[in-house]
Order: structure tokens, then sequence, then C-alpha cells
């Protein structure tokens, strides 16, 4: 997907708006008259002053004052036409500056952008630095945004792979190593300018960053990053071999897009990351190997979406994180390697796994601690693979697992505590593989199977007691029969 551009500013944005001088002047006049009025009515009222004699007579001192306060009101009159002609000249000047700045701006983009045509890696290189070094002088956000652009659209260009290092192709190797290093010197500028702090010299933060379908072979580092505005688009990228960080990276606004993108080596990491704004999506991603990692991390606000992503090789780890916003793996589909909750704290907010489908591979939540908010399994098929829930504390919130389908696989809940809030097998099948819930305890809170098709899970019955206590709602035919 592409992202949506935000609309930019018109070349005559900035061209300059003038009054005339005739206008200019009759308002600078008429505010310097409300003024010195102002003040005059202030000072007459403060002082008191009494009203003046009708019979009082105009002596030499009083007229000489009066003529020199004439001459004062005239000064000051030339006084305020030199001002306004002053600011005018100034913002003259200044429109100039700017059209001069945007004039040599020009020639050297149209300078860097000649070098990343070049047959030359070298010459390429210099391109990209150029580039660079023109988004941090740039004199407005729109000519720093085009910089941006065009480096991004290099990144976007045709990836040719490693011919290999075979004596026949040793020219065509040795030429991808050099533009492969063009490459990789791109993604590391992109990252050292969003680490740094909004607002500052060469920070980009904020801006639009393009990477559709990128294939990002080479380490980007966003570690402190903050996304509080623009749009950053990862959407049908590759990530196949490298170490690409968010550690300690801010969603707080704006738009990041991984929709359709590939985890196929390499390291992702989102530790101790904080989402509490903006929309985060995964969604129609793909993780089939490498290590993606959301290890401490908080969603506390905003929009994760991981709906349609397909689990089906590498590890994907979410260890000690702590959900109190949305997170939505709905129609995700776990079919191998390993998925992992484990430790996660979900205190609030919803995180939705509705018609995922776990048919390989191991997803993990073991030792979380489920104290708020919602967690949805409806209409999950457990087909194959291992889920393991074990040492689970479910204290507070809502987990339904409702119309979830169990039909081979294995899905643990030994040794999880059921001491409060609300967790629902209501209307689910238990047609094959194992779900068990032996060493589990149950000592207050919902737990309802109502309608649940097939046979009981494993230790559940000697998990809850018999006959099952309040709140514990079981199908008929899974009771004992009374002697």
């Amino acid at each position: 997907m592409t992202p949506n551009r935000r609309p930019r500013s018109a070349p005559n944005d900035r061209e300059l708006r003038l009054w005339k001088v005739g206008r200019a002047l009759t308002l600078a006049f008429a505010a310097a008259v409300l003024v010195a009025g102002g003040v005059f009515y202030f000072l007459v009222v403060l002082l008191d002053v009494q009203e003046i004699g009708a019979t009082a007579k105009l002596d030499a001192k009083t007229l000489f004052d009066l003529v020199k306060l004439s001459f004062g009101v005239v000064a000051g009159a030339g006084a305020l036409v030199a001002l306004v002609v002053a600011y005018r000249r100034q913002r003259v000047d200044e429109a100039g500056a700017h059209r001069e700045a945007t004039r040599l701006h020009t020639e050297r983009f149209s300078q860097a952008v000649d070098k990343l045509g070049s047959d030359s890696p070298a010459v390429r290189l210099g391109g990209v630095h150029a580039l660079a070094g023109l988004a941090d002088d740039a004199p407005d956000n729109s000519l720093r945004q085009t910089c941006i652009d065009v480096l991004c659209a290099y990144l976007q260009l045709p990836f040719t792979p490693d011919p290999g290092t075979d004596p026949a192709h040793q020219e065509e190797h040795h030429r991808y190593l050099a533009f492969r290093k063009v490459r990789h010197t791109i993604l590391r500028l992109i990252g050292d300018h969003y680490r740094r702090p909004k607002g500052t010299h060469r920070s980009w933060q904020g801006c639009d960053l393009d990477l559709t379908g990128v294939t990002i072979d080479g380490d980007m580092d966003f570690r402190g990053a903050t996304f509080c505005g623009g749009t950053v688009s990862f959407s049908g990228a590759t990530f196949s071999g490298s170490i690409v960080s968010f550690d300690d990276a801010r969603f707080s606004g704006g738009t990041v897009s991984f929709s359709g993108a590939t985890f196929s080596g390499g390291i992702v990491s989102f530790d101790d990351a904080r989402f509490s704004g903006g929309t985060v999506s995964f969604s129609g991603a793909t993780f089939s190997g490498g290590i993606v990692s959301f290890d401490d991390a908080r969603f506390s606000g905003g929009t994760v979406s991981f709906r349609h992503a397909t689990f089906s090789g590498g590890d994907v780890s979410f260890d000690e994180a702590v959900f109190s916003g949305d997170v939505s793996f709905g129609g995700a589909m776990f079919s191998g390697g390993t998925v992992s909750f484990g430790d996660a704290t979900f205190s609030d907010g919803t995180v939705y796994f509705r018609s995922a489908t776990f048919s390989g591979g191991t997803v993990s939540f073991r030792h979380a601690m489920l104290s708020g908010g919602e967690v949805y399994f409806r209409s999950a098929t457990f087909s194959g693979g291992t889920v393991y829930i074990d040492d689970a504390m479910f204290s507070g919130g809502e987990v339904s697992f409702r119309s979830a389908t169990f039909s081979s696989g294995t899905v643990y809940f030994r040794n999880a505590t059921f001491s409060g809030g609300t967790v629902s097998f209501r209307g689910a099948t238990f047609s094959g593989g194992t779900v068990s819930f032996r060493s589990a305890t149950f000592s207050s809170g919902d737990l309802s199977f109502d309608g649940a098709i097939g046979s009981a899970p494993q230790g559940l019955l000697a998990a809850v007691g018999t006959p099952p206590p309040s709140g514990v709602t079981l199908p008929s035919a899974w009771l004992p029969s009374a002697p």
C-alpha cells in the first residue's frame, strides 16, 4: 500500500504579500492615533486632572510647549513612515533571500540527482550524501520532503540479487557489492536522521518516508525515534537479513505501516517501544523467518494491527509486553515458528485473535497476566501446533474463546490460575487434539463452557471440582452421572 501523501504547499505560498504604501500608512497612522489617545486617556484618569478653565490665558511658555509638541508629532509621523518603509524593505529582502536560497537549492538538487544516475558507485555515493545534506539545509519542509522522496525512490528501484562468487560472474558480483553499499548508506542515513529529536537540525521526524516494496538487507537504526506525524511506510517491504531496531521508539501519532511486509530473516526489534497513539499496521505481513521482538513493549493507545498476518516460521516475541490499548490479530495465521507472549501483561484495552488460525508452530502465553481489558479468540481455529497458556493468571477482564474450534494440536492451560474476570468457551468445539487444564486452579470469576461441543478438556473437572462452583458453567454431558 502506498501511503497517502499530505498536501504540500503550493509554489506561490511563500510569495511576498504586501499592502500598498497608502493603505499601510493609513492603517499605521490610525493605529498610532488610537494608541496615543488610549495612553492620554489613561494618564488623565490616573492623574485625576481637573477640568481646564475656560478663562485661562495662553502664555508664552505654553505657546512654546505647543510648538515643541507640534514638531514632536511631525517627527513621530516621519518615524512611523520610516518604520513602515523599513518593514517593507525587510520583507522584500527576506523574500529575495528565500528565492535565492531556493534557486541554489534547486541547482544543488539537480547536480545531486545527476550523480545518483551515474554508472560509478562512488559518484552515486556522493549523490546520496549530497541529497541528505540538501534535506538538512532545505529552506522549507516541502523541499526537504522532496530530497527524502528521491532517496526513497532510489531504494524502490528494482533490486538485483547477488549473482554469486562464481569467477565467471566476478565483475557482476563486485558491481553488486558496490551498489549495495550505496543502498546501505541510504538506510543508515535515514535511521540517523529519524533518531534526532524533532525540531533539531538534521531531524527528519515528522516527514513522510515511503519504503514501499523495498528490500531491506542492511541495518537500520530507529532506536529512540519518535513517530508523531507524517506517514512511514514499509508496506510490502522485505526484511531478508539485517538488523532493524525500533527499540525505545515512540509511536504517538501519524501512521507506520508494515502491511504485507515479509520478515524472512534478520532481526527486527521493537523492544521497549511505546505505542501510545497513531496507527501501526502489520496487516497481511508474513513472518517466515528471523526474529521479531516486542519484548517490554507498551501498547497503551492508538491502534496496532496484525490482522491476517501469517506466522509460518521464525520467532516473534512479546515477552513482558504490556497491553493497555487495542491490538488486533484478527484473521492471523499461525502455522510455524514461535510466537511468544510470555510474561506479557494484559491490563486494559482489547487484544483480538478473532478468526485466527493456529495450525502449526508454537504460540506461548506462559506467565502472562490478564488482569483487565479483553482478549478475544472468538472463532479461532486450533488445528495444529502448540499453544501454551501455562501458569497464566486470569484475575480480571474478559478472555473469550467463543465458537473456537480445537480440532488438533495442543493447547495447555496447565497451572493456570482463574481468580477473577471472565473466561468464555461458549459454543467452542473440542473435536480433536489436546486441551489440558491439568493442575489449573479456579477460585473465583466466571468460567463458561455453555454450548460447548465434544469431550471435556483434560483435567478441567479436577480443576474446578464437582459439582462445579458458582461462576463455572459446564455442559451437562460433561458432569459425572449421579450414583
